[in-house]
C-alpha cells in the first residue's frame, strides 16, 4: 500500500497571520484530523501547541516543513463551526485567527514550551576531538542533566547557540527533548467504601463491638459513615474521604486503622470541578403583562430571529427566558445565556439551577484553568462523568468568553442586558463585541436570539424601529410593585448654602435616615473608586501623576498609596509639596473607598460595605458581598457600576447617585446614552418588594434634559433626542466606525507617523476620516497614543473597505521608518 505524505496546516496562538504549514510523520496518518491539538517546533528552541485547521498532500513552495512532532488529543478539540466562526471575527475585527485563538481556548489548552539539550543515551565514547565550547556545553549537561537553549547559551558564554548545538547532535552526542507542560488534569477525589466481607451485618457488628468499648475515635468515624451514606442506594458508592475524617478529631489515624483492619478501603473517583445543585422543578406562572411578551417574544420569532424584550426594571424578564430556556433544551437543543459582568452570575446562577439543576454549567474568566476546560469538555464531548453520574450541560451562562464555547447543538442565545459596555473586549484583541458576535454565531448555527434590556442601546432599539428586529415590552413591574420616586437633590444650591454633610445632601441624607430607621437598605452610587480622586498642592496646583501614563494618581487609603488605575503604578503619598514645598497638600473629589469611611461617622449603627474593582479581586469576593446583602447582614453598599447591573434585592428603600455630572460630562458621543443607561439600572434596584422605593439624584445640573428624562423613566423622549443627533452627525447606527490607534514610546514618531498615515487614508476614504487626534489618556503604559478615525457607511461594501484599510495600513507599516510604530484597530469601538 502506498504511504501518503500529508501535510498540516497549524493555526499557533500568536498575533501572525494564517498558519503554518508541518509535515505529518507517516506513523500519524491514521490518526489526524481537523481540529486536534499539535506539539509543533516554532522559531529557535520554542515548542507550541497549534490547532489542526486543515490536512492535505500540498508540500509548501518556498521552505522545507518541519515535522510536527505529536497529537496531544485522540479526537477533535475544536469543531469546524468554530473555525469558521473565528475566521469571521479575525475578518470583521481585523485581527489574525491566531489571537481569536488565543482568546478562545482555555489557558489549559494552550501550551507552550522550549527545546531542552540532553545528553544522547545511546552515545558511545569520545572519538572525536572537541572544541573547547562544545566540551563546557557537554559538562555542563553531565551536571544539569538538561538546559534549555537560553540557558546553555549563558553557562557557556556563547552568542549564538544552535550552531553550537546543530554541531553536537551531528556527532550524536546531543539530543533535543521538546517539553511541555500540559496542565489539565481531571479531579479525582479518594471515597472510602466497606469491603466486601464488613458489608455484612454479622461481620460488621464485632468492629462495632470492639469499637465502642475500646476505640471511641474509630466507633464515631463508623457513625459519621453511616451518616453521611444516609440516602444513598448502597454502601457500594462510598463517602467522600475529606468529609469522613473532618468533623471527627484524629479521624485521619481513625480510619488508618480500620483501613489496617480491612474494614474500609479507599479508592478514587472522577468528579467534577463544580458543585451542582439539584434542581427543584419550581413551576413559573405569568402575570397578564408577562403572557403579553411571551406571546409576543413568539409571534416575533416566527418572523425574526432576533428579538428585543424590552421590560421596565423588576418586571419579570428572567422568568420569561426561564419558560423560553426550558421550552429549548426540551427540543434537545443547547442555550447560550450571557450576562455582562461576573458579578452578576452568582445571582442568576442559583436561580437557574433550581430550574435545570447539573443541566445548567457557568463558564467565566474567575475560574481556573482546569474549571474552564471542563466546561469546554463537556460540551465538546456531551457531558463527563462526575461520581458515576454523567453531567451535560444544556444551558450555559457566563460573560462575552463564552461565545468561543464548542457548542454543538446551539438553539437560543439570551443576551441579557444587552446594553452593557462591558460586553465590548477593549485589550488585547479580538475587540469582538459579545453581542454582535453571538448573532453572528446564531445565525451560523440556527439558532434564535433574544436580548434583554430596561434601557436598550440605540444600535439595537434602531433596529427594532427599523424592522430587523423583532420586539416584545413589559411596561410594569412584577407583583403589581411601583416603579420607584425619583427626586433630584440640588447640590450647588445645598452647597452654597452650606447644608451639605460631606458628600450627602439633606434630601439624600433624610432618606437614608429614614430607610434605615424603617429596617431597609441602602445602596450608594459612585462611579469612581478609590478615597480621593486626586491630590492637589493648594499653592502651585501640582498634582501627582504617574510616570508611565498621562493621568493623575489616585489615592487609596487602605494600602496609603497613590495608584494609577492604568498601569498599577504606586508611590507613597507625599507629606508635602514637592514642587514648592508647601504642606497644603490636599485631598479633592471622592471615591467609594472614602464614602464606605465617612458614613459610619453619621450613621454608627448601620453596617457598610463596599463592592468595586478593589473589593471584588478574589474568586468569591463578589459573591459574598452580594449574599451578605442579600441576607441584610450590610445595611448600607456603596459601590461603583457592578451594583447597577440587574442584582435583585427585596429589600432596598433607597439609592442614592452621588454624582451625577462626571456621567454627564465625558466627553463621548455616547456619553447621554450611558448616563441614562447608567442612572435608570441603578434607580432600578430600589422598591423591588412590595413598597414603592425612592431614588436620589445628586447633580448641580438639575435641568439637564438626561435628568429630567430619568426621573420621569421616559427612554422614548431619550432615543428620539439622542438618535436624531447621531443622524445628523453620521454616527452609529447610520455609520460603523473604526478607529486606528497608532502607538509608540516616542511622542514625535507617533506624532510624525499620524501625520503621513491620515492623508493615506483620507485619500482612500473621502470624508470619512476624521483625525489623528491624541484620546483623553494619550499615554498608557509609556506608550503615546494617536487615533484616527474612519466612518464606513452602512453598505455591502463595507467589508470590501475593511479590507482595503488594513491592506493600507500594512503597506504603511512595511517602510523602514514606520516598522516600530504599533498599529491596533478598534472595530465598533464603545
Amino acid at each position: 500500500m502506498e504511504r501518503k505524505t500529508l501535510f498540516a496546516d497549524i493555526l499557533l496562538p500568536l498575533p501572525l497571520k494564517g498558519c503554518f504549514t508541518y509535515r505529518v510523520p507517516w506513523a500519524l496518518n491514521g490518526v489526524v484530523c481537523q481540529g486536534q491539538r499539535a506539539v509543533v517546533p516554532f522559531g529557535r528552541g520554542k515548542v507550541y501547541s497549534g490547532l489542526i485547521k486543515r490536512i492535505h498532500e500540498t508540500p509548501p513552495k518556498k521552505v522545507q516543513a518541519r515535522y510536527l512532532h505529536s497529537l496531544l488529543d485522540r479526537e477533535a478539540v475544536v469543531t469546524p463551526m468554530q473555525f469558521a466562526f473565528w475566521e469571521w471575527m479575525a475578518g470583521y475585527y481585523l485581527c489574525t485567527e491566531g489571537e481569536v485563538m488565543n482568546a478562545a481556548l482555555p489557558a489549559a489548552m494552550k501550551l507552550a514550551g522550549e527545546s531542552l539539550l540532553v545528553l544522547n543515551p545511546l552515545a558511545g565514547p569520545l572519538s572525536e576531538q572537541l572544541s573547547d565550547k562544545e566540551y563546557a556545553l557537554l559538562e555542563a549537561l553531565r551536571v544539569h542533566k538538561q538546559l534549555s537553549l537560553g540557558k546553555a547559551a549563558s553557562m557557556i558564554s556563547v552568542g549564538k547557540i544552535l550552531p553550537l548545538v546543530k554541531t553536537l547532535i551531528d556527532k550524536g552526542l546531543l539530543v533535543l527533548k521538546e517539553e511541555l507542560d500540559n496542565p489539565w488534569r481531571p479531579r479525582r477525589i479518594s471515597f472510602v467504601r466497606l469491603t466486601e466481607p464488613f458489608a455484612r451485618e454479622e461481620n460488621l457488628k464485632p468492629v462495632f463491638d470492639q469499637a465502642q468499648a475500646r476505640a471511641p475515635r474509630q466507633m464515631e468515624l463508623l457513625l459519621q459513615y453511616f451518616r453521611l451514606l444516609e440516602g444513598k442506594d448502597n454502601g457500594g458508592s462510598g463517602v467522600e474521604r475529606k468529609k469522613l475524617t473532618a468533623p471527627i478529631k484524629n479521624g485521619q489515624a481513625a480510619l488508618q486503622a480500620l483501613l489496617n483492619k480491612g474494614v474500609f478501603e479507599v479508592y478514587e473517583k472522577t468528579v467534577s470541578h463544580f458543585d451542582h445543585q439539584p434542581r427543584d422543578g419550581k413551576r413559573i406562572d405569568f402575570n397578564t403583562h408577562q403572557q403579553k411578551a411571551w406571546e409576543e417574544i413568539r409571534e416575533g420569532f416566527r418572523k425574526h430571529d432576533v428579538a428585543l424584550l424590552h421590560g421596565v426594571t423588576s418586571s419579570g424578564k428572567t422568568e420569561l427566558y426561564i419558560r423560553l430556556i426550558r421550552e429549548t433544551i426540551d427540543k434537545g437543543e443547547q442555550v447560550l445565556y450571557l450576562l455582562p459582568e461576573i458579578a452578576l452570575t452568582s445571582q442568576i446562577i442559583r436561580r437557574l439551577q433550581q430550574h435545570f439543576g447539573h443541566r445548567a454549567g457557568i463558564y467565566h474568566s474567575r475560574f481556573n484553568p482546569l474549571e474552564r476546560t471542563e466546561v469546554w469538555n463537556n460540551l465538546l464531548q456531551g457531558g463527563v462523568e462526575s461520581d458515576g453520574e454523567m453531567i451535560t450541560y444544556d444551558l450555559v451562562l457566563g460573560p462575552r468568553s463564552a461565545v468561543f464555547l464548542p457548542f454543538r447543538k446551539l438553539g437560543l442565545v439570551i443576551i441579557d442586558e444587552e446594553h452593557e459596555p462591558s460586553f465590548k473586549q477593549q485589550d488585547p484583541a479580538p475587540r469582538y463585541h459579545a453581542r454582535d458576535a453571538a448573532i453572528y454565531l446564531a445565525s451560523m448555527c440556527g439558532a434564535r436570539v433574544l436580548m434583554g434590556s430596561a434601557t436598550p442601546s440605540l444600535e439595537v432599539y434602531s433596529g427594532v424601529s427599523s424592522g430587523r428586529f423583532a420586539c416584545a415590552t413589559i411596561g410594569h413591574r412584577h407583583g403589581g410593585v411601583e416603579m420607584p420616586g425619583t427626586e433630584v437633590a440640588d447640590i450647588r444650591k445645598d452647597s452654597r448654602s452650606k447644608a451639605m454633610k460631606s458628600h450627602f445632601s439633606p434630601l439624600i441624607f433624610q432618606s437614608m435616615d429614614q430607610a434605615l430607621n424603617a429596617g431597609e437598605q441602602v445602596i450608594l452610587f459612585q462611579n469612581r473608586r478609590g478615597f480621593s480622586l486626586r491630590l492637589e498642592c493648594d499653592h502651585c496646583q501640582w498634582l501627582p501623576q504617574c510616570h508611565q501614563c498621562d493621568v493623575s494618581l489616585v489615592y487609596h487609603k487602605k494600602v496609603n498609596r497613590l495608584k494609577c488605575h492604568y498601569c498599577g503604578h504606586g508611590i507613597p503619598p507625599p507629606a508635602d509639596c514637592p514642587e514648592c514645598g508647601s504642606t497644603a497638600v490636599k485631598m479633592k473629589g471622592f471615591g467609594t473607598e472614602k464614602i464606605e469611611e465617612e458614613l459610619p461617622l453619621y450613621f454608627p449603627q448601620a453596617r457598610v460595605a463596599r463592592m468595586d474593582l478593589d473589593t471584588t479581586r478574589s474568586k468569591n469576593a463578589y459573591r459574598k458581598i452580594i449574599e451578605d446583602f442579600e441576607c441584610r447582614r450590610i445595611d448600607i453598599l456603596v459601590g461603583t457600576q457592578m451594583v447597577s447591573k440587574g442584582l435583585d434585592f427585596d429589600n432596598v428603600g433607597v439609592v442614592g447617585i452621588l454624582n451625577a455630572d462626571n456621567m454627564l460630562n465625558f466627553p463621548d458621543f455616547r456619553s447621554h446614552e450611558r448616563a441614562f443607561q447608567l442612572m435608570a439600572q441603578v434607580s432600578g434596584r430600589a422598591g423591588r418588594n412590595k413598597k414603592k422605593g425612592r431614588v436620589i439624584i445628586q447633580t448641580r445640573q438639575p435641568g439637564h434634559p438626561i435628568i429630567r428624562q430619568v426621573v420621569e423613566n421616559d427612554y422614548q423622549e431619550m432615543y428620539e433626542q439622542q438618535i436624531a443627533e447621531r443622524r445628523r452627525f453620521h454616527y452609529p447606527p447610520f455609520s460603523r466606525l473604526v478607529v486606528v490607534s497608532l502607538l509608540h514610546t516616542d511622542e514625535a514618531l507617533v506624532n510624525k507617523a499620524a501625520a503621513r498615515l491620515a492623508p493615506q487614508l483620507r485619500q482612500a476614504f473621502p470624508d470619512k476620516v476624521l483625525g489623528p487626534e491624541f484620546p483623553v489618556v494619550s499615554r498608557i503604559r509609556n506608550r503615546y497614543i494617536k487615533n484616527i478615525m474612519v466612518k464606513f457607511d452602512r453598505s455591502p461594501r463595507l467589508t470590501e473597505e475593511k479590507n482595503q484599510l488594513l491592506k493600507l495600513v500594512d503597506e504603511f507599516l512595511r517602510e523602514k521608518e514606520w516598522k516600530p510604530v504599533r498599529v491596533i484597530f478598534n472595530v465598533d469601538p464603545v
